[in-house]
This record gives C-alpha cells, structure tokens and sequence, in this order.
C-alpha cells in the first residue's frame, strides 16, 4: 500500500477522500501537524470553502511553510479544487496571498451561465503526463473559481459553457485538480491511481 499524508486544515471533504485513497489502495494518514506533513513522502491537500479561509488555516498553524518545505524536497503532491487554487501565487477570491507553489492567479470564472458550476465535464487532455493518461475523460466539479487554460503549468482543460479552464495541472512534483476525484466515479478512481504511483516527474 502506498502511504500518503491528507493535509488536514479543516477544510472540509477529508473523509470522503481518504475513503477514496483507501479504495484505490493507499495506506492514509490524516494531519494537522506541520512536522508530520513536512516528512510525508506523498502528499494531498482536499479543499472545500474559500481561498481566503483556507490561507489563514494553513497560514495559522504552520501548514502553509509545512507544504512549502515539502514541495522543495519534491514530495509528490496533489490538491483538490480549493486545495488546487491556493498552490497558485494568489486568488481573486478574498484577494488572497496563496502558496506560491504554482506560477499564475484564480479568477473567478468568466463565461459560465451559473456559479457555482455544478456538474460533470469533460477533461481533455494538453499534453502527455503521468496523471493524464487516462484522459479524457468526465469529472465532476464544484467551484465559482479556477485558473485560466493558458498557465505553463496547465496538463488538461475543462470547458464551462463560454470558459476554458486549466481543470489538471502541474510542475515538478506539485499538482492539483480541479474537479473532486472522490464524486467522479472511474475518473477520479483513475487519477488517484495515478497519482499514488507517480514519483513526481513528467
């Protein structure tokens, strides 16, 4: 089984998305404790709420630095929606100062007849990676927020009626997802499969 740490900020959709690792093979650990998440050899950040809120969380504890020192050591790690967004530099949302972890911003989405976006949406592929080789495929998403098509960092696209977004993205060892892999059924089951094997290389 592979070990994986889900970073636990109190963000909201842990359980769910441990019982998916769990489901796809992984051995997780929950935690809060930035010593714990500094040392883990795989990592996931689950996101549900608002950037602002879940800067201060991670700022506050010590998470934040944690994650940052984690990714220097190119631990593999993976945020989910929320916990996509606060990778990037900053968020439109709250004006918020994130981890700097992935170069570019969030906006909120331009184009979209509703937000938030609920629903299920393709995911295409833009290049050749380790956690695209199951695309395309459809996820499911839940968000006002996201990160426009044309980063450096963007692996796949997701688009919502007028707007194009970045819904898989990467560079080096951090990555992070758009959509919630625990509601999408074989595709998320597939990108956490991935994942879990991924040494954090293209």
């Amino acid at each position: 089984m592979t070990p994986v740490t889900v970073v636990d900020y109190g963000g909201g959709n842990v359980r769910s998305l441990c019982a998916a690792l769990e489901r796809c093979g992984a051995a997780v650990t929950v935690s809060a404790d930035p010593a714990v998440v500094a040392t883990s050899e795989r990592l996931m950040l689950a996101g549900q709420g608002a950037a602002g809120a879940a800067m201060r969380a991670l700022e506050s504890t010590g998470l934040a630095q944690a994650l940052r020192d984690a990714a220097a050591r190119r631990v593999p790690l993976l945020g989910v929606c929320v916990g996509l967004q606060v990778l990037f530099d900053r968020s439109e949302e709250d004006d918020s100062t994130c981890l700097g972890l992935l170069h570019g911003s969030v906006h909120r989405i331009v184009g979209a007849e509703r937000l938030p976006h609920l629903g299920w949406n393709d995911v295409e592929p833009l290049v050749e990676h380790p956690l695209t080789t199951d695309l395309p495929a459809i996820a499911y998403f839940a968000h006002s927020y996201a990160v426009t098509a044309d980063i450096p960092s963007a692996l796949a696209v997701t688009r919502i009626d007028g707007a194009t977004i970045a819904s898989v993205v990467a560079r080096g060892s951090v990555a992070g997802a758009q959509f919630h892999p625990e509601r999408s059924s074989e595709a998320g089951r597939q990108l956490l499969r991935r994942f879990l094997v991924w040494d954090g290389t293209h």
